[in-house]
């Protein structure tokens, strides 16, 4: 049992949203539209695209079709993106369905 159970306050609501290939959401802070691409990582130049992205954009990029086909490339071409978000400050987050999110530094990725 955790603290926040016992003060239903502090609960926030979550919303699950689907999105498409490229998804725009509006932030109720500053008015401006955030955008979501969705992209496949398969080969090593793949990461620098994805980098780029991820600096203007949240990006979620699935590797389950590479993990099937080549566990050990998969693992080194993760290991290239983790590098490069860390140079470019930009937060990465893996799903333990195949998946990750990388959010560029003004967006803030809740941990729990």
């Amino acid at each position: 049992m955790a603290i926040s159970d016992f003060f239903p306050s502090a609960k926030k609501e979550e919303k699950e949203i689907e999105l498409s290939e490229t998804e725009e959401i509006k932030n109720p802070e500053s008015g401006e539209k955030i955008k979501i691409k969705i992209e496949k990582i398969s080969k090593a130049e793949d990461v620098d695209r994805i980098v780029r992205f991820a600096r203007q954009m949240i990006v979620i990029v699935k590797t389950q079709e590479l993990q099937k086909k080549d566990f050990g490339y998969t693992q080194t071409l993760i290991m290239k993106l983790k590098r490069n978000c860390k140079q470019n400050n930009i937060d990465l987050v893996g799903t333990s369905d195949g998946y990750l999110i990388l959010a560029p530094s003004f967006v803030e990725i809740v941990r729990e």
